[in-house]
């Protein structure tokens, strides 16, 4: 997927979710020293059609939907959840004549192995991300198959101005008079409310609640923890970012995780893609050139600009990168097991001699049309059919993540501005990026100092070939928050639903979680039957 060919790409989840997610920059673009646009990259890619139409009763709806809950690779049995509509508040923070309006909010139940006697089982709480709520629902089957152990209720909560839950009816939004309302604290306090009033509509008042969420999610389902405490008891944050802001972590540090997983696969793999991105700005130069470029890469309209190929590169090696899984998935595209490895196989099987250009594209196609269906490519232009339309408007305000290119890195070298990034984002959407908040509201800083004296009951799950876990928690902070590390796993890996496939210490690190779960609510039963 291309991104408008009108806006120069900042690839930012999303998501986690990830299907790029777009943000506006043209003025940062334009200063950039590279000749592509900058690009970031997404956070939480994902996306589904709506699977049906709102209804509303009251402040609470239901319409009966089934999915997988899991990738059809990975698991065959079908899980049933309810989708739900929850009239929330659209502004939480303010007593202005437009908070007090209401929008339908969706989440989605399933309540198949929930226990209601002796005592309430806890509810598992998904904290929804930069997209439709489906799914997530779909590719967090880690949720269903421990759901049984703990007779646990699964809630998987849309995150405002995605999916149905948009306030102010059918998208996509472009003023800062609609907008202004998508924040980080909005969503967090959305999701303390809704928990709320369903343990109560439930009569579940003092059953346990665990956060669940992954990439951007996992970054609210940590924050939320610190945030609302009383609210919920323990929250599970695979793959989170949330030192991914400021000077914390070195900026250049998420394009050479990206390399070096090509790099260790096949040298000669990193140097064809090192290799690529000049060849094609100079085949890409003139018209003629496009036109031969556009039939190289099966476009199916001609391509205005070499850019766009190169976005379209780009993005391949990017997200395959992020969900280099070790079993077969279709969390973004349909994808073999270790896509990377498979990749770097492709562009070894040419000849010595061969054109660079041929060698990058057919590595590209694995993750484009690995299923061999795709006629023809589209380069430029294009809707948003994953519902990411939010994502630029939170990377022009809050969720700025400096990131840039160094030379090691198998991508061409480019720098980062906030100076030109909040002219892009002004010129954009008419607002300037608070580039301090997130650090600001939730802490970064010193973490393993302030967390040590102050949170608890968080587990932070990263595996090393994702690009977005040096951004992550690495290492333990406390006896309570865990740090837990997966030399080759990928974004969100452990969330995804077992097989009898997967990988020991995939195994072993989802035992970890369990057992650690177990241990929290152990606990918080304990201090409630002291109360």
């Amino acid at each position: 997927m291309a991104a408008s060919s009108s806006l120069p790409v900042i690839v930012p989840a999303l998501l986690f979710l990830l299907a790029a997610a777009f943000a506006p920059a043209t003025a940062a673009a334009a200063a950039s020293p590279s000749k592509r646009p900058a690009h970031q990259p997404p956070l939480f890619p994902v996306g589904l059609a709506p699977l049906h139409q709102k209804q509303s009763s009251g402040r609470y709806a239901a319409a009966a939907v089934t999915a997988s809950a899991a990738a059809a690779t990975d698991n065959s049995t079908a899980n049933p959840f309810t989708a739900h509509y929850f009239l929330q508040e659209l502004d939480h923070f303010t007593f202005t004549p437009n908070s007090s309006h209401l929008f339908s909010q969706k989440y989605l139940l399933n309540d198949t192995f929930w226990r209601r006697k002796p005592t309430a089982g806890p509810l598992f709480v998904y904290t929804g991300n930069e997209g439709e709520i489906e799914w997530f629902a779909t590719n967090t089957g880690f949720m269903f198959d421990i759901a049984p152990e703990f007779g646990a209720l699964l809630v998987f909560i849309e995150h405002r101005f995605y999916g149905e839950s948009m306030p102010f009816g059918d998208g996509p939004y472009s003023s800062a008079d609609t907008l202004g309302y998508l924040t980080s604290t909005q969503a967090l306090a959305d999701f303390a409310v809704l928990i709320t009033s369903l343990k109560q509509n439930l009569s579940a008042v003092d059953a346990p609640v665990i956060v669940f969420g992954g990439s951007y999610g996992g970054m609210l389902a940590s924050w939320f923890r610190l945030k609302y405490p009383h609210v919920a008891m323990g929250a599970v944050a695979s793959s989170a970012p949330i030192l991914q802001f400021d000077d914390i972590t070195p900026w250049s540090s998420f394009y050479d995780a990206v390399s070096q997983d090509f790099k260790s696969e096949s040298l000669n793999c990193f140097r064809v893609i090192k290799a690529v991105w000049d060849v094609l700005d100079d085949r890409g130069s003139n018209h003629t050139g496009l036109l031969e470029l556009s039939k190289t890469f099966r476009a199916c309209k001609t391509v205005q600009s070499a850019d766009s190929l190169s976005n379209w590169l780009w993005n391949a090696f990017t997200y395959t990168a992020m969900v280099d899984y070790p079993t077969p998935a279709n969390f973004m595209m349909n994808l073999p097991a270790y896509p990377v490895k498979e990749m770097c196989k492709i562009i070894d099987s040419f000849p010595v001699g061969a054109d660079v250009i041929d060698k990058a594209f057919a590595a590209a196609s694995l993750y484009y049309n690995y299923s061999g269906d795709q006629k023809c490519f589209e380069m430029e232009g294009g809707d948003d059919p994953h519902g990411l339309d939010g994502w630029g408007w939170q990377a022009c305000t809050e969720m700025v993540m400096p990131m840039i290119v160094s030379n090691e890195s198998m991508f061409p070298p480019f720098s980062f501005s906030y100076e030109n990034n909040s002219e892009g984002c002004l010129a954009y959407y008419g607002v300037r990026p608070r580039i301090h908040w997130i650090t600001t509201e939730y802490g970064g800083h010193k973490i393993d100092k302030v967390l040590k004296r102050f949170g608890s009951n968080i587990i932070f799950s990263n595996g090393m070939r994702d690009p977005w876990s040096r951004g992550g928690v690495l290492k333990n902070i406390s006896s309570s928050i865990i740090a837990l590390v997966t030399e080759n796993g990928a974004h969100h890996l452990d969330f995804r639903s077992a097989t009898k496939d997967d990988p020991e210490w995939v195994v072993e690190q989802r035992r970890q979680e369990v057992e650690i779960i177990h241990g929290w609510i152990d606990q918080y039963n304990k201090d409630i039957a002291q109360m």
